[in-house]
């Protein structure tokens, strides 16, 4: 099969047609855009949307949210198209958009017209008195969610200072 262009042993310098972008794609672009589309599937794969009166909006922007923390989603990484989940999740496009947005406005997101969606790069700590308001405001935020879904407080703080511990040993 030597000297036949369509074998798929490439090697480094050889190039493969791309007629979407009209460039060459090199050895490396093609395992980025594998590695892309592999997360990509992987993550759509991974959604679900229960029956539990949380709006769809909401679980899909926490099931994001919890693969970026779960470093699933990393810094940079394309995310699926909104019409890709919406198809995938059989939903309204409007829906995701709502869950995008959010995540977007969250600072997890980066939407670029014309290009996609991104998982942002993480923000500076913060320091001071900015720090101990976020702090103040987020524990609030997410007493209420445990209230609202039965979860004792002091159990879900055990778990917290649990998982920030496991955490701490792995970075």
């Amino acid at each position: 099969m030597a000297g036949n262009s369509s074998h798929a042993d490439f090697r480094d310098d050889r190039t493969v047609p791309d007629t979407h972008f009209g460039r060459p794609l090199t050895r490396h672009g093609l395992g980025v855009l594998y590695e892309c589309m592999h997360t990509q599937a992987q993550i759509l794969q991974a959604l679900r949307i229960e029956t539990n009166g949380v709006p769809i909006y909401v679980q899909l922007r926490e099931q994001l949210l919890r693969a970026m923390g779960a470093r699933l989603l990393t810094p940079g990484d394309q995310m699926p198209t909104m019409r890709q989940v919406a198809v995938a999740l059989k939903v309204d496009l409007n829906t995701v958009r709502h869950a995008y947005d959010d995540l977007e406005r969250l600072g997890a997101l980066t939407l670029i017209r014309g290009r996609g969606s991104f998982v942002a790069e993480p923000p500076p700590a913060m320091e001071g008195a900015a720090h101990e308001a976020e702090t103040e405001n987020l524990a609030r935020q997410t007493l209420a969610a445990a209230a609202a879904l039965g979860v004792d407080p002091v159990a879900l703080s055990q778990r917290i200072a649990a998982l920030a511990a496991e955490k701490e040993k792995t970075s």
